[in-house]
């Protein structure tokens, strides 16, 4: 019912106590009852909840400054504004900063989204990071085995020295955790402030030569081996 859009999970979950939920005509008031949206009659009040509309999968090229939400009270740009050829709500799969660049899923497919964000799945991602100064081999050391941030530890990233001199160095890391803003976090607590970051591949994705602020469908083979990248198939 959340996923039909009709109330939040912790209502529906009254609404199922309170016996206003019926499946292939038979009352239903116990949690975890299992149905099958699209295939089971389902009701509320008698009404027939509408079926599921058709699962969207996209990748987008955010550009920097626009906010991974449905909504911003600031009034801020949202990376839902550069989709509005996309007839069927959608929402950004976990999220990138407002001042981080790359590749951004969308979709409407909630378990899809969930398993690929949620750190048990160990769902790597990819970023391109360039840092003020000369990193050390130190520095990256530390971030091969292993930071410990405020909120507890951020896990090994795998890390790649791209180029290095006294202005700047480029990085590639990847991780499989989604704290907020962990690569920045990571990066400063080795003593290393980001001054640019992308993200170029999620799992089996890569962002390619998609341009910024564009978007696209995801194709049948890239569909296929994120599922199965997140137990889905």
């Amino acid at each position: 019912m959340s996923s039909a859009g009709l109330t939040s999970r912790r209502k529906a979950d009254q609404w199922i106590l309170s016996g206003r939920i019926t499946v292939n005509g038979k009352p239903v008031n116990a949690l975890g009852t299992t149905a099958f949206w699209g295939r089971d009659d389902i009701r509320v009040d008698g009404q027939k909840i509408p079926l599921p509309p058709q699962k969207v999968y996209l990748m987008l090229n955010k550009p920097f400054g626009t906010i991974c939400s449905l909504n911003d009270p600031e009034g801020r740009p949202l990376v839902t504004d550069l989709i509005k050829d996309i007839p069927i709500r959608v929402y950004p799969v976990g999220r990138l900063d407002f001042d981080t660049l790359g590749l951004l899923l969308l979709t409407n497919d909630g378990e899809f989204a969930h398993r690929l964000t949620h750190p048990r799945f160990h769902v790597p991602k990819t970023y391109k990071v360039t840092v003020q100064g000369a990193i050390s081999d130190e520095a990256l050391k530390r971030l091969q085995t292993g930071i410990t941030l405020n909120d507890g530890p951020a896990g090994r990233a795998r890390t790649e020295l791209i180029n290095r001199n006294n202005e700047k160095s480029i990085l590639r890391m990847t991780i499989t955790q989604g704290k907020s803003r962990q690569v920045r976090r990571m990066l400063e607590e080795v003593g290393f402030t980001v001054i640019h970051l992308i993200r170029i591949s999620f799992g089996t994705l890569q962002l390619g030569d998609l341009k910024i602020g564009h978007h696209r469908y995801l194709d049948s083979e890239e569909l296929s081996k994120l599922k199965k990248m997140a137990g889905l198939a």
